[in-house]
This record gives C-alpha cells, structure tokens and sequence, in this order.
C-alpha cells in the first residue's frame, strides 16, 4: 500500500493500523527454523501466454477480501481481470501489496492474508499457498535458492526457494519495508515500533548478513522510509515521508552501502512524496507527490514540476517498465469504483494507452524481469 498523504493515511495507514491493534504483536520470533519440508518444487515451464506482459497488483479494500490481479498482455494490448481467480477458481485473498517472478514463477504477497500465493507463469495455476508470516509486505531475491519477505509484524522472513517454505524468522522489533541486496547484504527499511508515536520511532535501515541472517549494523534515516532504490553507482536511495503525522519534512536521502553512511539529502517543500522507482538505466528516479515527478540521479535539488501533471486524478501505484522505460501510473479514484492505469512514454510524457484495472491498483510486476539468476 502506498503512503502518500491523500491517500495512505485515509486508506493504507488507517488498515495497517487497524492490522496491529487486532492481531497480537509478536514481540520475538524464533531464529531456528520454523519449518522443514523436503520436497523440492521444480519450476513450471513458461507459456507465452503471461510471459510478455504487466501484472497489475489490486489491492482491493481492506476485509473484503477482493485482492485480484490484471494482466497487461503488451503483445496485442488486451487486458485480462481477476487473473488468479479465473485459473483457480477461488479469491486471491484480502489486500495483496506486491508481487515479483522468479523462475517461471511469480509470487503475490497478500497482507491481510498473511500468505504468499505461488503461481506458474505457464497458466497462472496456483503451485503453493505459503503461510506464517505477520502481515507481509515485500519479497527480495538473494540466489536461485534464497529470498526474503519484509513483515509488519516485527521480523523479516527468510524463504527456502527450493522447497517454499519459510526456513527462519529474522526479529526486527519494527515494521520492516523495502529491500535492497548489495553484495552478501541484504538492506531493510524500517519504520520503527507502530505502538509507539511517530517521534520516538527508530526509523532505519538494517543490514542483514545473508549468510548468517543476522542484523549486523543499522543507518539512520527520516522518519518512515518506505521505498528504496540502487542507483548505477550502486548507491541506495530511500524515500522518506516524514511520517505520518509530518512529524519533519518528507526526504529523499542517499546512501553509500559500503561505508554505510548517508552522503547526499533532499528535503521536500510540499506534499508526501511516495512510490520512488529508478529506470533500467539506473539513471533516472521517479516518485509520486500529486504528479509523476522525474529527477535524475545527478541531480543537485528536486525538481518542482512534474513529468505528468495528476489532472484530477488520484495517481496512487508507479512503475517503469523495464525492457523500454514506460512509465505506468494507476488511479485509485475513490478506492470503491475499479481503477485505471495510464501508460506513457519515458521521454514526451505522451500518453501511450489506458487500461480497466480492479480495485485499488497498487503496484506493477513486470514479467520480462522473470528470469533465474
């Protein structure tokens, strides 16, 4: 869910913050595994069919159970709805928030589900339902046989890739957010404790060694960093909104994963900037605040107009596709009525089509990035 100040803290911030006052606060997770499963999933075979294309992840309301999925065929532009529910006969769940492919496999992390539906890219049948996490947000891939899951609930995941299980459960005290893997390090945003006012929230970024799963050190940061980036430089940007109360001013910070230290900031005037994205250059961000907004990764300020004015609309998911640098932007409307997604082009911000999507269109996965590594 986005943290935008129109519309995280009436939609996003409002259910995630209902999620902890109803589930119980896990305060420590166990670093042993959870559970072992000596069963190996061989990964489906691809069919052309969703392998060129753009999955739209709908949110859907909070409780209702009306997460779905939109494919973007870009092959001949049609748009297919409900993708998952079609090929499996069943709802999605209830909020999904993102979604990634690996190995001719993508993987939708549903929220308020607590689940990570596991699908073929062949025909979009479900392969694995997994479960155990505390309100998951984010899924990162470290290897062919490792990736981890951000939870709200005070952890980060560690998944066998292998078998679909979770393997362990790495305690964070926080909401863990974004990920960012450099070299054998995976970075983690936090946002800090949501028990506690936004002011005395420790808001960082955690640097896990992969090959113990252990936090090893920790980088200051504004107050709710949520989205995060790497840069051609291999250098991280981090999104800050300042918080959800505007304790400070939202931030886009800039940090050197080797020395670990923040070595450029920029402060925003106005608005709650969300959705930071970088182009398959690695050149180039974008973010939402209102409008599209493009700034260069040389940049020495922020730029204070944006790429593609919001035109009364509620500009709430970003993505850049990565094989041609499109941008796509989704409108929430009202978060009742279906949404829209608009593409346009990365160098005349000429709009290049519009798409019916479900309700609450959150995030894009592009499927040109499923490739094992």
């Amino acid at each position: 869910m986005i943290l935008n100040k129109k519309n995280i803290y009436t939609s996003a911030a409002s259910k995630f913050i209902s999620i902890l006052l109803l589930i119980p606060v896990v305060l420590s997770c166990s670093k042993t595994p959870i559970r072992e499963d000596s069963t190996t999933v061989t990964p489906p075979p691809v069919n052309k069919s969703y392998e060129n294309g753009i999955f739209v992840v709908n949110e859907g309301n909070f409780n209702s159970g009306n997460a779905s999925i939109t494919f973007i065929n870009t092959k001949d532009t049609t748009v297919e709805q409900d993708v998952f529910k079609t090929h499996n006969d069943r709802l999605l769940g209830d909020v999904a928030e993102s979604m990634l492919t690996f190995n001719n496999m993508g993987f939708i992390i549903v929220n308020n589900s607590n689940t990570i539906e596991v699908v073929s890219l062949k025909d979009f049948k479900s392969i694995r339902t997994m479960t155990g996490f505390s309100s998951p947000r984010f899924m990162a891939i470290f290897d062919s046989s490792k990736a981890y899951v951000t939870n709200m609930n005070l952890s980060v995941s560690v998944i066998d890739l292998t078998t679909l299980n979770i393997k362990k459960s790495i305690p964070t005290n926080s909401w863990t957010e974004s990920m960012i893997r450099f070299n054998n390090y995976m970075f983690v945003t936090t946002i800090g404790n949501m028990g506690l006012p936004t002011a005395q929230r420790n808001a960082r970024i955690l640097v896990i060694d992969t090959k113990s799963d252990q936090i090893v050190d920790s980088i200051k940061t504004g107050k709710e960093p949520i989205c995060m980036v790497m840069d051609k430089k291999d250098k991280i940007w981090v999104l800050c909104t300042g918080g959800f109360d505007q304790v400070e001013a939202p931030t886009l910070i800039r940090i050197d994963p080797s020395l670990r230290l923040v070595d450029r900031t920029f402060t925003f005037s106005g608005g709650v900037p969300s959705r930071l994205c970088i182009n398959n250059q690695k050149d180039t961000l974008y973010f939402l605040n209102n409008g599209v907004y493009q700034m260069p990764v040389s940049a020495t300020v922020i730029p204070t107009a944006p790429l593609i004015p919001s035109n009364q609309h509620l500009f709430y998911g970003l993505g850049i596709n990565p094989t041609n640098g499109n941008i796509f932007v989704s409108d929430a409307k009202d978060y009742i009525q279906n949404g829209t997604v608009y593409q346009y082009d990365q160098s005349t911000a000429s709009l290049l089509g519009t798409f019916p999507a479900g309700r609450i269109p959150g995030s894009f996965c592009f499927t040109t990035a499923s490739k094992k590594k």
